[in-house]
């Protein structure tokens, strides 16, 4: 079991279950989500072209600002288009 802080101010942590891995990316749909944080589209170019090598479809999208969740509309687009997603943290 892995335990996940929200760093939005979570009072009580969620004890989430680890979805399984997938045996391959070959065929999947694998979103890319920049947080719009500088250079995290640098990290999320070069993980789109691993993932591109592997046989993954990849998708990009891009937050409207850092400093607040996706929209409800974006969170929804990713979740129903694609089989994961690797968010960029970076600075």
């Amino acid at each position: 079991m892995t335990v996940v802080l929200d760093p939005t101010s979570e009072l009580t942590p969620a004890a989430r279950q680890r979805t399984a891995r997938p045996e391959s990316l070959n065929g999947l749909t694998i979103g890319l989500l920049d947080i719009s944080k500088p250079r995290g589209n640098v990290f999320l170019d070069r993980i789109s072209q691993r993932l591109d090598s592997l046989g993954a479809e990849v998708i990009r999208y891009t937050k409207p600002t850092f400093s607040k969740p996706a929209p409800v509309d974006q969170r929804h687009e990713i979740a129903t288009n694609c089989d994961a997603v690797i968010e960029a943290l970076a600075d």
